[in-house]
C-alpha cells in the first residue's frame, strides 16, 4: 500500500512526493526497499496500490529496481486501508485461475532492520493464513510508545501465535508502560497475511457497504498502460475505514504472530531519528552542517549551511522553500503545520 501523504514528515514529505517515495538511507526509497525485501517470497510481481496522482512515481521506482510496473491499482479517491485491501483482493482473484492467493499486506513506508526475522515470521504465519485465519503481525515493543496502537494477545493457538484479545488505540505514556510491562501487548504494525477470499468474506459479513462498493468498483476495470483503473463513481460511494475498524476488531478469526525484526513505521521525525545512524553526540546530520556542543538532534539541509550551538533534542529540517524547527518530543504536531498551510491556501505542503 503506497497511499497517503506522510504529513508528519513535512517539509520533506509533500502531497506530490510523499515519504514512501523518499530514501531514509541515501539509496533506495522506502517503497523500493519494501519490495526488495520480499524477493525471497515473491513468485510473481508485486501488486501496488497508490493514489492516482502518484502513478508515474510508483512505475518509475519499480522499473528502477527491475520490477514490472503492470500491477499498479490506482485509487481515484482515498478511502483508507479496508477498501484498498479489498481492491487488491478482488484483483488478485481475477488474475489467477483456480487459486485463492495469499495476500501479504504491507505499507510501503515501513523500515525493517532484520529481514531474516521478518521473513521467518511471515513463513510461520503462512500456516495459519492457509487455514482461513486473518494474521496480523504484532511488534514486540522495546519501549513505552504512545505513537502506536497496540494488540493484546489472547490464548496461544500454536507456537508463537495467539488469538487476539483486543485492539487498543494509541495510549498515554502510563498506559503504554503498563502494556509493555505486562508482556501481553504488541505494537500494531499494520501488516497482515490472509487468503484473498478469507478477507473478502469477513469484509462482506462485517462491513457489507465497503464490500459492495469495492466489488462494484472492480466490476469495470479499465487497463491504462501499466495501471489498473477502477470505476471512480462506484469507489467514491465506498465508506472510508481502516482494516482494524472494519474487520480485525470484530472478526473471530484474527491471529497475532509476534515479530521482533527492528520494525519502524517512520511516522514522525523522532522515529526517523531513532532508526538513523548517529554521530558521537547522538546527532543525525544530513547536509552541510556544523553542530557545536549540540546533542540528540535531527538536522537536515538540502543546500544551505546550518550551524547549531548548544541546542539539544531538536528537529531542524530545511528545504528550498521551508524551514521546520521543533522539539523532538513535539513532532507529532507537525501535521498542524500542514493543516495551517492548507487552510491558508499555501503551496508549501504540495511540492518542493
Amino acid at each position: 500500500m503506497a497511499g497517503g501523504i506522510g504529513s508528519r514528515l513535512w517539509p520533506l514529505s509533500r502531497e506530490e512526493h510523499p515519504k514512501q517515495f523518499l530514501s531514509v538511507d541515501g539509496e533506495l526509497s522506502m517503497l523500493q526497499n519494501t519490495i526488495k525485501r520480499l524477493t525471497p517470497l515473491l513468485a510473481g510481481e508485486p501488486l501496488v496500490i497508490c493514489n492516482d496522482s502518484h502513478r508515474f512515481l510508483v512505475a518509475e521506482q519499480l522499473r528502477a529496481i527491475n520490477k514490472l510496473a503492470n500491477n499498479i491499482i490506482l485509487e481515484p479517491v482515498g478511502r483508507n486501508t479496508a477498501p484498498a485491501i479489498a481492491l487488491a483482493a478482488f484483483c488478485s482473484l481475477q488474475n489467477v485461475v483456480d487459486e485463492d492467493p495469499l495476500l501479504l499486506v504491507l505499507a510501503a513506508d515501513h523500515v525493517i532492520r532484520d529481514e531474516k526475522v521478518f521473513l521467518k515470521a511471515i513463513n510461520h504465519a503462512e500456516f495459519f493464513a492457509t487455514q482461513g485465519k486473518l494474521v496480523t503481525f504484532g511488534i514486540v515493543p522495546t519501549q513505552a510508545e504512545t505513537g502506536y496502537g497496540y494488540i493484546c494477545r489472547g490464548e496461544a493457538i500454536g507456537e508463537d501465535a495467539f488469538s487476539v484479545a483486543e485492539f487498543v488505540e494509541k495510549p498515554d505514556f502510563d498506559t503504554a508502560r503498563h502494556y509493555v510491562e505486562s508482556e501481553k501487548y504488541y505494537w500494531n504494525s499494520g501488516m497482515f497475511l490472509f487468503r484473498a477470499s478469507s478477507y473478502l468474506q469477513e469484509l462482506k459479513d462485517l462491513s457489507p457497504d465497503i464490500y459492495q462498493a469495492c466489488e462494484n468498483a472492480v466490476g469495470s476495470i479499465n487497463p491504462d498502460l501499466d495501471f489498473i483503473r477502477i470505476d471512480k463513481e462506484a469507489f467514491a460511494m465506498c465508506p472510508s475505514d481502516s482494516i482494524d475498524y472494519a474487520v480485525m476488531e470484530h472478526t473471530r478469526h484474527a491471529v497475532v504472530v509476534p515479530m521482533n525484526a527492528g520494525w519502524s513505521d517512520v511516522g514522525s521525525w523522532s522515529s526517523l531519528w531513532d532508526i538513523s545512524k548517529k554521530d558521537p553526540q547522538r546527532n543525525v546530520l544530513h547536509g552541510d552542517i556544523f553542530a557545536y556542543n549540540s546533542k540528540d538532534n535531527y538536522i537536515y539541509s538540502e543546500k544551505s549551511f546550518i550551524s547549531t550551538i548548544g541546542v539539544n533534542n531538536l528537529v531542524i529540517v530545511q528545504t528550498a522553500d521551508a524551514l521546520l524547527v521543533s522539539d523532538k518530543d513535539s513532532v507529532q504536531d507537525v501535521k498542524k503545520v500542514v493543516d495551517y498551510l492548507k487552510a491558508n491556501n499555501r503551496n508549501e505542503h504540495k511540492n518542493i
